[in-house]
């Protein structure tokens, strides 16, 4: 077995660590735009709600008061509870591309590797059919020297 063979189960093994990092940073990139999908929908109704009039004429009962303001505080809260959330999947998202591009490198450095023991061994087998070749021409030679001499 050749030291390119060798290589080849542990380059099977590294390939598929970088397709499930693949795996895991694009899914991690959707969740990280889908939270920020559900943020940009909360901070817009909370933008509508507070531009609503309460009522027809602009005037509110102190009780309606009381609970717009309450509900105000909580779209408050849940846009920053929603933030809070696209900053952590934003985070997770950073760390699954850096995982990603680790396994990238391995990956390339293995690949490399195993492309410079190919050439290697192409050299090498090259090398040897040329010795074979060029022992055979000179068997050949001494043959048809002995022949012209008249040895057999």
């Amino acid at each position: 077995m050749t030291r390119s063979e060798r290589l080849d189960p542990l380059l099977r093994v590294v390939q598929q660590r970088q397709d499930d990092a693949a795996r895991v940073a694009g899914e991690r990139e959707r969740a990280h735009a889908e939270q920020e999908a559900r943020l940009d929908a909360l901070r817009r109704y909370a933008e509508e709600y507070s531009a609503a009039p309460a009522t027809a004429n602009n005037t509110i009962a102190p009780a309606l008061l009381a609970n717009r303001i309450a509900f105000r505080a909580k779209l408050e809260a849940a846009v920053a509870q929603q933030t809070s959330v696209v900053d952590s999947a934003r985070q997770h998202a950073e760390i699954e591309r850096a995982r990603l591009l680790i396994a990238s490198r391995e990956t390339k450095v293995l690949e490399k590797l195993a492309a410079s023991y190919r050439s290697e061994e192409s050299r090498a087998s090259e090398q040897r059919t040329q010795r074979e070749l060029d022992d055979l021409g000179a068997r050949r030679a001494r043959v048809a020297a002995k022949t012209e001499d008249g040895t057999p």
